[in-house]
């Protein structure tokens, strides 16, 4: 069961399924994201953040990270999904999906799932229902890349949006064999972004709505245990906000990325407004008991570095702090490029120390050091990606001291629907 305290009531939402994007149409013009209003020109049924604190505890402190993995043909999630997902929930275990679209300009890999549609949200519905079936907390990863893109990927093809006009350099896959190239970026003009804000709003409104069968509200008091047991057809429990590793909001954090002049670019205040007006967009759409965010201020994904990294995470921790939000889940400073650890002076710990709410570490953890930063309050919890991604049983594994089964980095981002991705075997039942 999690235990989720301070814990503000669910509300019932609409359909919430968008078909517009944000940046150029076809003509070269903008339009603006439809937006369904009450009289007092708010979302209708919007509940604005109280700034309490909320706190998840799920089972076992082992959180499935978000992993891309590149099996959602056209966009789509896949019937395969659901094995996927399901073999990786315990009850009251925490997963976060994959790192998912907000719109058609958020694309920037092949076959990544996206939640604008009403078919990608229909496609949702399956997958978690089977992880609530087991009795799993699911998040969705909301996400847009911004400039790492090309317009190859994009509607019309368009160039990719950002922060910036600046190009990024042709970069070596994950995969290790494949180059990608990247189209120039167009600098979103002011007047644009609150239309990406939107976009980001419309995702979590529509994750929630994702597995939904009939409306549910919660009438509770301050404090509400729930247990996701007595409620499977609710749709996502929450949103997390891909704020790290180059992508778009990063690209307007970081002061390396980010040469604006306009009022999201220059001071840090500046530059993470972005990323903060979307998180109030977020918590006024479902609530802030039922949003997370991930950062990486250490990182320097996709040319994404910053000159002061613990100002930048320390200030966002604090501004998370007046809107409540559930968690802040962040990267280690050891992970400055994908998928590598440096030693680095740094630490989480200050940032960890600031914000309030629930913590997520995430970044090359091992059973022992997971356990270690847990004990000693350096974080709530632990996700760990590459060791679940080849361990469907990975809390039981480390449970139990059982050997863990190593993962084959060929098999991240193929299409197969099986290999490298529900064929990594479980401990034999007599373990």
């Amino acid at each position: 069961m999690a235990v989720v305290v301070g814990r503000r009531p669910m509300r019932t939402v609409g359909t919430g399924v968008a078909h517009h994007h944000a940046g150029a149409t076809r003509s070269g013009g903008r339009r603006p994201a439809s937006r369904r209003k009450s009289d007092s020109g708010r979302p209708t049924g919007a509940a604005r953040s109280s700034g309490e604190n909320h706190v998840l505890i799920p089972q076992g402190r082992v959180v499935l990270a978000p992993l891309t993995r590149q099996r959602s043909y056209g966009n789509v999630p896949q019937p395969h999904a659901i094995l996927y997902y399901q073999e990786r929930t315990t009850k009251g275990g925490l997963l976060i999906a994959e790192a998912t679209g907000i719109s058609d300009t958020a694309q920037g890999y092949k076959d990544t799932p996206g939640i604008w549609t009403k078919e990608q949200v229909e496609a949702w519905k399956p997958i978690v229902d089977g992880v609530h079936a087991k009795g799993g907390i699911f998040f969705c990863q909301i996400w847009h890349v911004g400039r790492v893109s090309n317009n190859t990927f994009q509607p019309n093809g368009q160039a990719p949006i950002s922060s910036t006009n600046k190009s990024l350099k042709p970069a070596v896959r994950a995969n290790g064999i494949d180059v990608a190239t990247f189209s120039t970026p167009r600098r979103l003009e002011t007047d644009e972004i609150p239309f990406v804000v939107n976009d980001y709003r419309v995702a979590a409104r529509n994750a929630i709505e994702a597995g939904k069968r009939h409306p549910i509200t919660f009438l509770t008091p301050d404090i509400l245990i729930r247990n996701i047991l007595n409620y499977p057809n609710t749709g996502f429990d929450g949103v997390e906000i891909h704020g790290a590793h180059g992508y778009l909001i990063d690209q307007f954090l970081k002061d390396q990325v980010n040469d604006r002049s306009d009022k999201y670019g220059g001071s840090l205040e500046n530059r993470c407004r972005f990323a903060l007006e979307v998180v109030q967009a977020v918590t006024d759409e479902i609530g802030a008991d039922k949003v997370g965010i991930r950062l990486s201020p250490f990182a320097s994904y996709s040319e994404a570095a910053d000159s002061n990294p613990e100002a930048l995470g320390l200030y966002m921790a604090n501004a998370l702090n007046k809107f409540g939000i559930l968690y802040c889940h962040m990267v280690e400073p050891r992970m400055v490029k994908l998928g590598e650890k440096f030693e680095t002076p740094h630490s989480l710990r200050p940032i960890r120390d600031a914000f309030k709410g629930t913590f997520i570490a995430a970044g090359g953890y091992n059973k022992e050091d997971g356990n270690k930063a847990v004990s000693t309050g350096y974080t709530d919890l632990v996700a760990y990606g590459r060791l679940f991604l080849s361990n469907p049983d990975l809390p039981e594994r480390f449970e139990i001291d059982a050997p863990l089964n190593k993962y084959n980095r060929e098999t991240f981002y193929i299409s197969d629907p099986v290999i490298g991705y529900t064929d990594y075997p479980f401990l034999p039942s007599d373990v």
